[in-house]
This record gives structure tokens, C-alpha cells and sequence, in this order.
């Protein structure tokens, strides 16, 4: 199709896209593909090849409404939808700004709480601290770990494992109960609402805040955890420290846990771990131990995965046990930054 003699409006979202990839040229395009689905890749290639020729004005309208896009994006993304406008009205003009940020919101959908993200923690908790544990539990599913780590920190012994459980068990929220959690916090911003289902929680999500607050309130949380919800506990564990975190260990460290640990069994582990992670062991290991090792991977041959898997678990919860009678302690957030 030849795509000349048309305004901006008559065309959709893929087209735009098409002509975009087509302006950047190949080099560039091909970077932007890396970060889609595999089904966008198919109708992004579909449509170029049957673009046959673009205009120069439409490339030039195309280009400015992306560079609009990407520049209310950063806005939002360092103070929120009031100060993006700001900006954006200050650049384009208000017409122009209420249109890109119209634009925005309905196609990349801004998050829920967005102006709560700028707001110092120890303010929020005054907010929420004496709310039901499942609405701490999802305003902290939208902000950063290091927010939701000082807040959670913060509260009553006996509701940190229970927000904690409520954020790892958290799936789908829907638009209406967005709402209502949000006006609690209205009289500080105005808000804006997703007018789609948002995916927030998890226990990923759980993971990156124990990994951030202090090392007391993380050890009540799982044990607290490991009584009302072993498996979800159990889960938890495994996600909080994997092999490679074994590089935010000193070497003092580094050299107690290999100690506990079987020469045949860290040959397995090392085998499907990067070379950065390789390094830093054979550097806390003798010379001939080295060697030995070595050896052992390059003639063991080809290993399952699984194997490898297990392995490395078997080393974490050495490292996890060492760490919980204090003869370790694992680098992390919160203040938990002193080796012995």
C-alpha cells in the first residue's frame, strides 16, 4: 500500500508503528524489536512489507507524536500526571499537552498510585498505617521496594507478615476497588485511575521487600509465615537469595560457606553459572582446589539442569542457614550493610 496524501488521524496504532520503525532504518528498528512480543514482531514485519512508500510529513508527524509520547512518559515517570501537564504545557502549549497526555494515559496506561510515588514514606504511613491489612497490602503493590520496604518496616509486628502474606498472594485488582483504596488518599493529589485490570503483587513482589528491609523484620515475616503459610513461605525462600547472589557476599564470607560445601557438588552448580560467579569463587579457593575443580566440570561432561538446580539450592540454603546463626551476613538494603 502506498501511505501519502493523509493526515496524521487516519492512521491506527500499527501503521504509525510501521512507518516509525521504517524512519528509524534498520539498525535502530531491529534494537526496538528485542523488547517486543512475538506476536507484535509478526504484525509489525506484516505491515512494513506492505508499506510501500511513506512521505516525508507523514515521517515527520509520525516522529514528533513519538518524541511527545517519550517525553510525557519521563514527566510521569519522575513526578506524576499534574507535573507531566505542566511540563508538557510549558513545551507544547495546553491544547497540545491535554491531547499527548490524553493520548498517554489511554494507550500505555498509567499506574495506579502514581501520586503517592513522590510522597516520603514515613508521610504515607501516617495515611495508611491504620487501614485494613489488604488495602496497606495494595497501595505498597504499586510502589518501589525501597518505599514499600521503610513503610512495612514500620508497622505493628503482628500486621507486617500479615500485609506481607495479603502482597505475595495478590493477583488480579480490578478498577473499582482501585478507586475506592485511592480516594482514601485524595486530599493529597488528584489521581488516575487504569481503566483496565492491573496485575500488581505476587510473590515476586513480596520478594523485592524482604530483600530491601531490615534483616529483624524479614525473619519475623517468614517465620510468622512459615506457620500460617509454610508453602508460600517455602516459595518465598527460594526467591529471596538464588546462586548468583552469592557475589554480594565478601570473600571472608564466601570462603565459610564453601567450607560447608562438598567439592562434587560445587563443581555441578558452577557448571551452569556465569563466569562471574566462577571467578569469584576460584578466587576464595586454593590454587590446587581450583585445578581439581576444574577438572571435575570439563570431564564430568554434559549435566541435566536439573542437577545443576539442585546443586546451587543445596549451596543457597547452606549460605541461608549460615546466615540465620550470624556467622554470615548478606549485604542488602536497610541498613544491613556490616560484615562479620
Amino acid at each position: 500500500m502506498v501511505v501519502q496524501n493523509k493526515t496524521l488521524a487516519d492512521y491506527n496504532g500499527i501503521q504509525k508503528a510501521s512507518i516509525l520503525m521504517i524512519a528509524l532504518g534498520p539498525e535502530r528498528s531491529s534494537k526496538l524489536f528485542s523488547y517486543l512480543k512475538e506476536e507484535e514482531i509478526e504484525s509489525l514485519t506484516l505491515e512494513i512489507a506492505n508499506t510501500k512508500s511513506v512521505d516525508q510529513t507523514t515521517k515527520d508527524a509520525v516522529i514528533d507524536e513519538f518524541y511527545e509520547l517519550c517525553l510525557a512518559q519521563q514527566y510521569i515517570a519522575e513526578g506524576g500526571i499534574n507535573y507531566a501537564k505542566e511540563l508538557l504545557e510549558k513545551a507544547l502549549g495546553n491544547e497540545k499537552a491535554v491531547d499527548v497526555i490524553g493520548r498517554l494515559t489511554a494507550s500505555l496506561q498509567v499506574r495506579p498510585f502514581e501520586f503517592v510515588r513522590k510522597t516520603d514514606p514515613t508521610q504515607l504511613l501516617n495515611f495508611i498505617q491504620d487501614e485494613h491489612p489488604q488495602t496497606i497490602a495494595l497501595i505498597l503493590s504499586y510502589l518501589s521496594p525501597q518505599q514499600s520496604s521503610q513503610i512495612i518496616s514500620a508497622l505493628p509486628p503482628d500486621k507486617q507478615a500479615d500485609v506481607a502474606k495479603r502482597i505475595a498472594m495478590m493477583d488480579r485488582t480490578s478498577p473499582d476497588v482501585i478507586q475506592e483504596v485511592e480516594k482514601v488518599l485524595e486530599k493529597k493529589l488528584a489521581s488516575l485511575v487504569n481503566q483496565d485490570y492491573t496485575i500488581a503483587g505476587g510473590v515476586d513482589a513480596v520478594v523485592e521487600i524482604l530483600n530491601t528491609v531490615d534483616r529483624a523484620t524479614e525473619k519475623h515475616i517468614l517465620e510468622t509465615l512459615e506457620i500460617e503459610e509454610p508453602e508460600l513461605a517455602d516459595e518465598i525462600r527460594k526467591k529471596m537469595f538464588v546462586f548468583e547472589d552469592i557475589l554480594l557476599l565478601d570473600d571472608r564470607s564466601i570462603q565459610r560457606v564453601l567450607r560447608e560445601v562438598d567439592n562434587s557438588e560445587l563443581a555441578i552448580a558452577l557448571k551452569g553459572s556465569n563466569e562471574q560467579v566462577q571467578e569469584t569463587i576460584f578466587n576464595n579457593l586454593s590454587k590446587r582446589l581450583v585445578v581439581m575443580i576444574k577438572e571435575d566440570m570439563e570431564f564430568m561432561g554434559p549435566v541435566r539442569m536439573k542437577d545443576v538446580e539442585e546443586a546451587q539450592q543445596k549451596i543457597v540454603n547452606i549460605i541461608r542457614k549460615l546466615e540465620d546463626t550470624g556467622e554470615i551476613v548478606i549485604s542488602r538494603g536497610g541498613g544491613d550493610d556490616i560484615v562479620v
